[in-house]
Parts: C-alpha cells; structure tokens; sequence
C-alpha cells in the first residue's frame, strides 16, 4: 500500500506510475489510461470530509471510474455518482436541518395535533406497542428524516436496472444481520440501499431487501477495497474517515468506551482492506467525531487537504484538459432528469385501508412534477400522524407513463401504543409530589382515522381517562365522546401559610364536536357532566364541603405553532376556552367563564431566544364557584409563590424572559441544557378593588432527557420571597 512507502522506494514507484499511466499526448484513447476505482469509508459526520477529497481530486482532473461507499461513504458515493458536483454536495449537505433530519420521528411542529397533545402530556422518550405484547422498535430512529434525503437523491434513478447505469459505476455495503455476511448492492431501489448502508444496529431501524435483514456496512466492511477492486477498477484509492483508537482520555465516558469498543472490533478488517487498497487517503479529522455535521464545511476542507497532502502520489493519474472534458461530457450524457409529470400513484407496504388512505392524501401529487420539498413536507405530516415509522419515495414507468412509487413502513410494535410519563414537582423534599402515568392509544377502531385514547395516572394526581375520536367521513371533522375520573389535593393558603389540604374529586363525561384545520390547531365544542366532591383533608376553614353536579357547554380553541414541547426556540401557542356553566355547587345561577392562554418564542440566534407570556381569566359579573375559581401561585405562574396561593374570579398574568442552549447532551441521555432568566407579574381578584400586582424574578436551568425535561429553578419577590422550585417529567 503506497501510504506505507517511504523515500526513495515511495519516489521510484510514483515515476513507474507516472511512465506507465500517464497519457505521451492528449489524444491517447480514454482506455489506455487506468481505471480508477473509489473506496468510501463510513465514519458519520467525519465522513463529509469525502467531499472535499472529491473537491481537490475534480480540481486536478483526477477520474473516478468506479465508485463503492459504506455507511456514510455510500451516501456520498452516491451524491457522485448520480451526478452532483463537490460543489454542489457541500451546499446540500451544509443546508440540512441534522437536528431535524436526525430526529427518532418527525419534528414537533409537523405532528399531527393528537400527536402534539400526545408529546406535551407524556415526554418519556420510549416508544412502545403492544401489537406483538409488550415491546418497542428495533431501531431507536426509524430514519424517516434520512430516507427522505436519500430519495430526493435516488428519484432520478429509480428506473434503473442496475447502478452501473448510473453517471459513475456504484456500489454500497451492507450487513446481513442474520448470517453477519456483507451484503454488495449493486440494483433495485437506490434509495433502499442508502437506507440500508447506514442503518446503525440499534440506531436506525434494519431494512429487509430480498428476504435479507440489512444494516450498516461498517460491521463487516467499512472500508469498500474489496467491493472497487471487483468493480474491476485497476487501481484503488481508499479513503479512510474511521475514528482511530483513542488514548486513555477516551475511556473516561461511557460514549467513548462504545465509540472505542466499535473501532476495536472493526480494526482488524479496516486493516484488510487499506492493505487491499494501492493508494491510501486518511485525513486529519481531529477531533471532531461522528455526530459533528453541523461542522461539515470544515470536514470538508479537512478533506481538501487530506487529498492534498497526497498530491504527489495522486497527480500521476491525472489526464489532460481534454481528456478531462471527455470524461466529464460521458459522465454529463448519463446523468438522468426527474420525470416530467406524474401521471400514476402506486401505494406499497401497507394493507388496504391505509393504501386507500393515503391515495386519498396523495391525489393531489398527479399529473404535475414533483416538487421534493412539497413531496417531503407532506409524507413527513402523514408519517406526523403516528401510524408509520416512515414514508418513502420512488419513480417507476408503466405503459409509457411516468409514477410515483409511495413505499410505507408501518410500525412494528403497535398499535396500540404506549407513552409514558413521570412527574416530580416540588419545592423541597418536605413539598414534593409524585405521579407516574400512561397513555394507551388504539388506532384505526373503526376506520376512518379512529382513535380509541385511554389515560391512567397514579400519585399525586390520580387520574383515569377515556376518550373515542371520529373522524367523520375522512374528513378533519370529527366526533368525541369521554369521560374521566380525577382526585388531587388542593391547598388553601392564608397571608402565604398552608391552612388547610381539600381533597378535589371530580367523576363525569361529556361529548365533543369539533374541527381539524390543520396540524396546528383544533376547535371544540361540546357538553359536560360531572359530579364533584370537595372536602377538607387538614386544616379547617370555615367552609362547608361542596359537593354536587356540574354542568356546562364550553368551546376550546387551540392553536400550536411552536417547535418543541419543552423549550421551544419559536413559534406561538394559544389555548382559549369559553364555558357557560348552567349548574354546579357553591353557584346560585349560571356563570360564563373566559380564559386565554398563551406563550411565544421569538430566536435572537442560533442558541438563544426570547419569550413572553400572557394569561388571563374572568368570570365576568358574576362569582365562581368553588369548581371554577380561578388560580394563580406556582412556577411559571408565579414562581415566588405557594402553587395555586392566590384564588379569584379573575386572574392576570405576564411574563417575560430568555432562555440560551448551553450544551448537548451524549444522544444516549438526551438532547440539550439551557438556562433561562425571566420575569413575572400578576393577580388573581374577585373585584377590581382587591386588586394586587404580585411579580417574582426568575433564574433556572432546563435539561431535555429520555426521562422528559428537568428543571431547577430559583425565584424571589420584590418582597423578599425565595423559593427553589424543581420538576422531573414536565416543565412544572
């Protein structure tokens, strides 16, 4: 292997090269030149470096005859070989959204509303089924964000018989997980191969092609030599992005025991093939490691100079101008334009009432050309839905007519699904509550989009919940009967001190009409019954126990447009609800009921943002009973104060504030970690001369887990009250 010559032996082998390839005169036919064949090392992010030995190689008018890439060296193997330029590869690659795109399902802001309610109640980061009994995916990323990528790169191609078909020659390495065999791809659905080239045991779910179980190459054979030489390439140029074996140092975390435990099983087959390999390239990529591709125009340029650093050994096969040009002109004349229109909708892997399903959503897609952005926003609001891991695409011909290829993966472990959910809130170990709750949610009851919800949660707050949601018809109409049965202490407060603890029972149903205009927002309305029970625990205050029947037509508005559950960093949520409550204990006549709702995010940069909230509520001129009162006191409520301290026929609220990402988290324990400083001020009266402002000053952090968010939070009055709030599961 030339990367291990040195000297003199490494200087006359370069001038053998050099007489025996390099072109006497520009007319020497193309064959008579070697043919060069590219071997693409998986590596993650470190393999965008690729590009950049691609970059210096087109710049020197080096030829890749042949190309065979693993993992993330398929992927751009790929890119080249259907056409696009480095140029073009970077700008492709330096505008994704890797946060985005790399996300287990789709983002916050494309999930279905049901999604979204789903996400905001239960922030546990396990997905789990009961299809097949208890159990989760086999894969933590089912790779809908990635797969898209890979089909907008493919959809050209695939009408393809083989990839020798394509501008450059291709082949890409997977795995066979049930033999521990690689797998050479070399026909069939490019975008398939992608998926499977670099789908990660563990990470990304397997791809089954051909009855074989594939996943990523670089279990077997990271670095292609083997597959370019068979290509029958005459030399072979590896470019190796691995990470190497780390000191020490590496050993000092549990990501990098796993990173380095990987490198160790795979070194000895790395070595195999960079012997197999005649020319070997190996950029300095430094410190940067495989989830660094918001880093890609300096991997790029680490490349450049990783190639650059083997100029020597690499400029004797280069060819002259106008061999350059001829190459370029072949490679030119086989790269392939996406289909004209689409004039035929072909739905595969899914059963009958999802194909008519999703031929229904998708429509509107024919007789027009397909717009990948268009194509990739709609899949990704129906894979939002929940029923699939993913949506993909591909074109195909049929009697002279151009398709689209629709191709499902439904989930494999439900429905019914399971979320869960934990939540520790308090102010101290003396003031701490606990539930643990879940969700189990059956789709497709009776077609048509239904859904069948059920709710239970033990603690602090016991709460068990059902509701049947009915599309009507398909359409974003729908029909919502429920019912519920909930117990949670309340406190009631005198000048800041705990007097007494009401035990709140409230059991009942209601029915619900509503509207879906889109994936943001939701109206209802509908009637609810329900008979109540409250009475004091501890403490005694003079009131007599309220207990009785409640009843009252209400209509809630929701609309989400923010982009996390958590900690957004934009985007506006608003929740209004309107209740006109005909009957219920403590009230003599009936009452109307206001309450709005709202917080928005407004980003200043890449990692800070800031965000207000407003909130108020009123009962108009009449008084609340004790059912409705109105409560103010608590974090982001208030956060100085006792929860729930202050009562009111009305309330107000305003707070605002900023909030910064400080760090990432290793991706097996969570996403992110920001800290946050904000302001609050408000009351809760039952007349306008009992009117008192409270505010409280606010610092905290918030870290995003698989457990849900954590929060630590400290906050004081302009009177001097202090109170340290923290929360697991929620944000409070």
């Amino acid at each position: 292997m030339l990367s291990y010559l040195r000297g003199p032996a490494l200087a006359l082998l370069c001038l053998f090269l050099f007489v025996c390839y390099a072109p006497a005169q520009d007319s020497t036919p193309p064959h008579a030149r070697p043919k060069i064949g590219l071997a693409l090392s998986g590596g993650g992010a470190r393999g965008l470096a690729h590009i950049g030995v691609l970059q210096w190689m087109e710049e020197n008018h080096i030829p890749a005859d042949y190309i065979a890439g693993t993992s993330m060296g398929g992927l751009i193997g790929a890119m080249y070989a259907t056409g696009m330029s480095p140029d073009e590869m970077g700008q492709f690659v330096e505008h994704i959204d890797w946060d985005e795109t790399l996300l287990s399902e789709p983002s916050y802001a494309e999930l279905s509303v049901r999604r979204k309610e789903d996400r905001r109640a239960y922030q546990i980061g396990a997905p789990l089924g009961l299809k097949h009994g208890l159990s989760g995916p086999n894969g933590f990323n089912p790779g809908h964000g990635v797969a898209l990528l890979f089909d907008r790169v493919a959809y050209p191609y695939s009408p393809v018989g083989s990839f020798d078909e394509l501008p450059i020659p291709f082949r890409c390495v997977a795995t066979n997980m049930l033999d521990g065999t690689a797998v050479v791809l070399s026909s069939g659905s490019l975008g398939q191969a992608l998926r499977a080239t670099m789908a990660i045991p563990g990470i990304f779910t397997p791809v089954e092609i051909d009855g074989k179980i594939l996943a990523d190459g670089g279990l077997v054979e990271n670095i292609p030599s083997r597959v370019a030489r068979e290509m029958k390439a005459d030399i072979v140029i590896a470019v190796d992005v691995g990470t190497p074996l780390g000191g020490r140092e590496q050993l000092r975390s549990i990501g990098g025991v796993l990173t380095q435990t990987i490198s160790v099983m795979t070194i000895d087959n790395d070595r195999r093939a960079l012997r197999e390999a005649d020319l070997v390239i190996a950029p300095d990529l430094g410190k940067y490691t495989n989830v660094d591709y918001y880093n890609a125009a300096e991997l790029i340029r680490l490349g450049y100079e990783g190639a650059a650093h083997k100029a020597a050994v690499l400029r004797p096969f280069a060819v002259s101008d106008a061999q350059w040009q001829q190459y370029l002109q072949r490679r030119e004349a086989r790269k392939r334009k996406p289909q004209a229109t689409i004039d035929l909708l072909e739905i595969s892997g899914v059963d009958d009432s999802d194909r008519r399903r999703l031929e229904k959503n998708l429509k509107g897609l024919l007789h027009q050309p397909v717009n990948s952005q268009k194509l990739d926003s709609r899949l990704t609001e129906i894979t939002g839905q929940g029923r699939f891991d993913s949506l993909g695409y591909e074109g195909f011909t049929r009697d002279g007519k151009s398709g689209l290829r629709i191709i499902g993966h439904e989930k494999t472990y439900g429905p019914p699904f399971i979320d869960l959910a934990v939540d520790v809130n308090g102010t101290g170990v003396g003031n701490t509550n606990f539930s643990a709750g879940m969700r189990v949610t059956f789709m497709d009851v009776r077609g048509h989009g239904g859904e069948w919800r059920n709710d239970l949660t033990l603690g602090a707050v016991a709460r068990a919940a059902t509701e049947f949601y009915q599309p009507i018809k398909s359409s974003r109409f729908f029909v919502a009967p429920y019912a519920f049965a909930t117990k949670v202490a309340r406190n009631a407060y005198a000048d800041g001190d705990r007097i007494a603890l009401f035990r709140d029972r409230r059991a009942g149903g209601g029915l619900d009409v509503g509207f879906t205009p889109n994936d943001r927002s939701e109206i209802r309305a509908g009637y609810q019954l329900y008979n109540g029970d409250l009475a004091a625990l501890i403490g005694e205050t003079g009131l007599p126990r309220s207990r009785g029947t409640s009843g009252l037509f209400r209509v809630r508005f929701t609309f989400d447009g923010q982009d996390s559950p958590v900690v957004p960093s934009r985007g506006v949520r608003l929740e209004a609800n309107l209740s006109h409550v005909l009957q219920s204990p403590g009230t003599t006549q009936s009452i109307d009921q206001l309450e709005v709702q709202s917080s928005s995010f407004f980003p200043l940069s890449a990692k800070g943002s800031l965000f207000t909230g407003a909130s108020f509520g009123t009962t108009f001129s009449r008084d609340a009973g004790p059912f409705q009162v109105f409560t103010l006191g608590g974090p982001f409520r208030l956060g100085a104060y006792l929860p729930d301290e202050f009562l009111g026929n009305h309330y107000g609220y305003l707070s605002l504030g900023y909030r910064r990402e400080l760090f990432r988290l290793p991706a097996p324990l969570g996403k992110k970690v920001y800290w946050g400083g904000w302001y609050e001020a408000g009351s809760a009266f039952d007349d306008p001369s009992s009117f008192t402002v409270r505010g409280s000053m606010n610092l905290g952090m918030i870290t995003e887990t698989i457990l849900g968010p954590i929060s630590l939070a400290g906050s004081v009055s302009p009177s001097g009250k202090t109170r340290i709030n923290f929360s697991i599961g929620r944000i409070f």
